[in-house]
């Protein structure tokens, strides 16, 4: 049997078309910005050192005046008052806790000083 052209499949046919790819929020697209190790080491230029006991603090001026400053705030809002040791209570000890808040540009802004109790024991 013989077929009409207009009944014949075309011999080339055009792809078809994609549509464009969703949205996806987790792809990040952001071009990547790469900087010489010179500006990275410039940036890194301060090491913070926070002290670990007492001790360490209380050679540091800074660390001194914040540990007055909190002693001040406790016994302005009497937040404790030391008593003598219960013989038949257990002891809740405190710590010192000692971080340093920095600016953006990684400068210091300021030392904290917090006296703390250790409530799990």
């Amino acid at each position: 049997m013989r077929t009409t052209e207009s009944e014949e499949e075309p011999a080339f046919q055009e792809p078809e078309t994609e549509e464009e790819p969703a949205y996806d929020p987790w792809v990040d697209d952001t071009p990547l910005r790469y900087r010489n190790l010179s500006e990275i080491y410039a940036s890194c230029h301060s090491c913070i050192v926070e002290p670990e006991n007492f001790d360490e603090a209380a050679q540091d001026e800074a660390w001194k005046k914040e540990i007055e400053n909190e002693m001040n705030m406790i016994e302005k809002n009497q937040t404790w008052e030391l008593v003598n040791r219960p013989f038949n209570k257990p002891i809740i000890g405190v710590k010192w806790v000692y971080k340093t808040k920095l600016n953006l540009d990684g400068s210091v802004q300021k030392h904290k000083a917090r006296l703390v109790a250790k409530g799990y024991a």
